[in-house]
């Protein structure tokens, strides 16, 4: 039996992708929001697309702040975006 491949929604684009293509933001324990590359560190996750169009349209529909349940000023969009592209 083939082993089956985990598989999340892009908050920008809303497409299910294999969690490899994807890149994790997550908000920590102390409210702090980041990049997750590993994909292992603690916290309340949201997966995106490593693209332009789908971080910008995520922001747009405040599909990261609704997804990690925090509001988020626009420096740390800033920071997050110069990281994920």
């Amino acid at each position: 039996m083939a082993k089956q491949i985990p598989v999340r929604q892009c908050i920008g684009c809303r497409e299910m992708k294999p969690k490899k293509e994807l890149v994790r933001i997550i908000r920590t324990p102390e409210q702090e929001i980041c990049l997750d590359k590993t994909g292992k560190k603690n916290g309340r996750g949201a997966y995106i697309c490593q693209n332009k169009a789908c971080f910008e349209k995520a922001i747009k529909t405040k599909g990261i702040a609704r997804a990690l349940q925090i509001e988020i000023p626009d420096e740390i969009y800033d920071t997050i975006g110069k990281e994920l592209i």
